[in-house]
């Protein structure tokens, strides 16, 4: 009998990709659809209410990524929704899953590199103190202990700190496509800032390491090996392009075009290192920027 696995999600670019991958690979997969029925291979969910612990009973892990997309203008109620779904959803599974009759081994839910910070040139392992202020950092903090009733019911749980992932099909690399195709592309501000990014073989690939390595727990961050500064990334996609890269966005453009958006995600620096993935045994599919890339856009 395959094992049973839960997942949230699952239409987003992450949780789209795992659930193909695990259900390839012979997994009985289930999935929290939100604003939807329950029926066969479906769990109906309002991340705003509590679960019923029976409906997320019998499930040997749990992989949780549900949450309201962060890209686009921060209006004070797009960051409500940012947080509420994210911090409650993450509560309410939580609590149903600790609750449960038969709880699961593993739940490994949904985080950020965010959680640091903007730290110049700082290297961020797992056990780096969390960032200062700021709307990600604080969300991420809130999103990682809303975790907590499954932590004290002796549910393995993992954050998975996720940093850019690079696939053609969605995300920061497809937005970005278009200007760079055209000739049009640059770096950000002044390009020093670092970016901690991660290929979606591996994301996948981490994920699947995570669920079979009983020795890892709490934060996790999934990122390459070698991140690069914004200069760098820029380069290295116009390359792969046969494009120039010689249309720089002043940090000012980016804080009027995107707001605080503009500041914590494109402006941040977050030099992340995926320590416990790499002391674990994870062998990176994709750890070279420019080989991942090529792959990604020369297929």
């Amino acid at each position: 009998m395959p094992a049973r696995i839960l997942v949230s999600g699952s239409s987003g670019l992450i949780g789209s990709a795992l659930l193909l991958a695990l259900q390839s690979g012979g997994y009985e997969v289930s999935c929290l659809v939100r604003g939807g029925s329950s029926g066969k291979g479906r769990i109906g969910w309002d991340l705003t209410q509590p679960l019923v612990p029976e409906s997320v009973s019998g499930f040997e892990a749990v992989i949780h990524f549900a949450g309201e997309s962060i890209a686009s203008r921060w209006t004070e109620s797009k960051k409500k929704a940012i947080r509420d779904s994210r911090v409650l959803g993450t509560r309410h599974l939580a609590e149903g899953l600790a609750r449960a009759a038969s709880p699961p081994r593993v739940l490994t839910s949904a985080s950020a590199v965010g959680f640091y910070g903007d730290r110049d040139d700082e290297i961020l392992r797992e056990e780096s103190a969390p960032g200062g202020s700021g709307f990600l950092p604080e969300v991420c903090r809130e999103w990682e202990a809303a975790a907590d009733p499954a932590v004290q019911a002796g549910i393995r749980t993992v954050f998975l700190r996720t940093g850019i992932v690079l696939s053609a099909d969605g995300g920061a690399l497809k937005q970005m496509l278009p200007p760079f195709r055209m000739g049009l592309g640059g770096r950000i501000g002044n390009g020093r800032q670092w970016m901690s990014w991660i290929d979606l073989h591996d994301e996948i690939g981490a994920i699947g390491h995570i669920l079979t390595n009983d020795s890892l727990r709490g934060p996790v961050n999934c990122v390459s090996p070698h991140p690069v500064t914004n200069a760098e990334f820029t380069r290295t996609l116009a390359a792969v392009l046969s494009r120039p890269a010689i249309f720089p966005m002043p940090a000012f453009a980016a804080r009027l075009a995107f707001g605080q958006m503009g500041d914590e995600l494109l402006l941040a620096s977050q030099r992340v290192e995926p320590a416990k993935l790499l002391a674990s045994g994870y062998v990176f599919q994709k750890p070279d920027l420019s080989l991942a890339l090529e792959s990604i856009l020369r297929k």
